[in-house]
């Protein structure tokens, strides 16, 4: 396997991972909240599980910028 083969791997997994941790994240309203509806538009601090799935889609979303930039340049 060339060095080509294995960053289309790893770009792969880390999209993948930074799916399911974007889906995981919950939020307290559903699709009304995005047009101006629901009580809870005020913004809440994260804690617990919710800051730990934030900074982790953060982290693979970085990675994967990075791993697409050294692709590109390879």
């Amino acid at each position: 396997m060339n060095i080509d083969n294995l960053l289309t791997i790893a770009e792969v997994l880390i999209a993948a991972c930074a799916i399911v941790l974007i889906l995981l994240q919950q939020r307290g309203t559903a699709l009304g909240s995005a047009f101006g509806g629901g009580e809870g538009t005020s913004y809440a601090t994260r804690r617990g599980v919710q800051k730990y799935l934030l900074w982790g889609t953060i982290v693979c979303l970085a990675l994967f910028v990075g791993l697409a930039l050294v692709s590109v340049a390879i």
